[in-house]
């Protein structure tokens, strides 16, 4: 008995050093030169025709601010999900994007948004969805995934979780804007419409040239000048991060406000891991943007990584490809990826995907259109 509790010890003590050893493999040496950072703030029918100087400067702008606050966080030697969070806060406090306070309206009139980050160092994930008072639903998301054994909350659920957790908690009319109200306005005149089918699920459609009747003044349904780029067509604008710290660690966050005019609950892809938000340090880190019923049909974020890990595609070949299938399947929309390497990608079919990206050396690109 004595001999066999010494060899059981003996095996003990050999085991222990082997699994410190393969923690340790999770993190590389540290290297500031490999820390990428790609973000995006929504795909559409986004057109230099009906986007003003002016709308087109502010989208530079709040897109410039998401690079610096996520690039900071990597600049200074935090990790991928702080970065990733950094970058989804700025969006979610802007109005430009449909994330946070710039949320859409659902049918109902209420603003109800989901979230979802994921560290691709452990697998690790968090997630909630139709949540109507955190201020910033990114934190909750990243609250679930590291102070929880759960991956997805929803709803009050979710709500009372992040008052437990001391997160900014705000009162609904937070999150309200005109344009977006508007938006929602001209959606229910559509749908009031005789013969016309229900526009929950409607595609993405850019208008006639010519066609545009933008009437002056505030009457219910009509949208100023100035607010176009929030009507024109559907636009999905979903905000989304990628990133790769000094320690070779990946991670992807996405924040949405869903589509305007949704009912019954409805949940998109951007909450559901591997569908619109996916990170593994083995492969890539993806965040998504679109029609998100085709972009969880197509598992989008996990169709990228599969690629990569078992057929052997590189990054940018395995996003075009995916991206490629949602369009067959009749989707639209575009993701941001980045690998273990620091390659990115950010493919999409619609007109349009307000996207920048910026690279430890500094260099940094903010795009929106498509000829970019």
């Amino acid at each position: 008995m004595l001999q066999s509790l010494r060899l059981c010890l003996a095996s003990m003590l050999l085991v222990v050093p082997a699994l410190g050893q393969a923690q340790s493999a999770t993190s590389a040496a540290p290297d500031p030169s490999r820390i990428t950072l790609v973000i995006h703030g929504g795909a559409g029918t986004i057109t230099r025709a009906l986007m003003t100087p002016e709308k087109e400067q502010a989208y530079q702008q709040a897109l410039n601010q998401a690079l610096d606050a996520g690039y900071a966080v990597l600049k200074r030697g935090g990790t991928s999900p702080d970065a990733v969070e950094a970058a989804i806060r700025i969006m979610e406090d802007s109005p430009l994007f449909n994330a946070g306070k710039g949320a859409v309206f659902t049918h109902d009139g209420r603003n109800e948004m989901d979230a979802a980050i994921m560290d691709g160092r452990t697998l690790a994930a968090g997630s909630v969805a139709g949540i109507t008072v955190v201020r910033n639903p990114i934190r909750a998301a990243r609250a679930v995934m590291e102070q929880s054994e759960h991956v997805l909350l929803t709803g009050p659920g979710a709500e009372q979780f992040a008052r437990e957790k001391g997160l900014d908690i705000v009162e609904p009319g937070y999150f309200y804007t005109e344009a977006r109200h508007q938006q929602l306005e001209k959606a229910l005149a559509e749908e009031r419409k005789p013969g016309t089918p229900d526009q929950l699920n409607a595609p993405s459609a850019a208008p006639e040239k010519g066609k545009a009747k933008i009437k002056a003044g505030k009457a219910q349904g009509a949208v100023l000048p100035n607010e176009q780029i929030f009507t024109e067509g559907k636009k999905y604008g979903t905000v989304g991060a990628v990133a790769l710290d000094q320690f070779g660690n990946l991670a992807a966050a996405t924040s949405t406000g869903g589509m305007t005019n949704k009912r019954y609950g409805r949940v998109g892809d951007a909450p559901i891991i591997g569908a619109g938000t996916y990170a593994d340090n083995q492969s890539c880190a993806v965040s998504c943007t679109g029609w998100g019923e085709y972009f969880l049909r197509a598992t989008v974020a996990r169709d990228v990584a599969a690629r990569m890990e078992f057929a052997g595609q590189a990054v940018g070949a395995a996003a075009q490809a995916t991206i490629d299938k949602v369009g067959k399947l009749g989707g639209d929309g575009g993701l941001i990826a980045v690998d273990a390497k620091g390659n990115i990608a950010m493919p999409f079919n619609s007109a349009g995907m307000y996207r920048a990206y910026i690279r430890a050396s500094g260099e940094r690109k903010v795009q929106i259109y498509k000829n970019e």
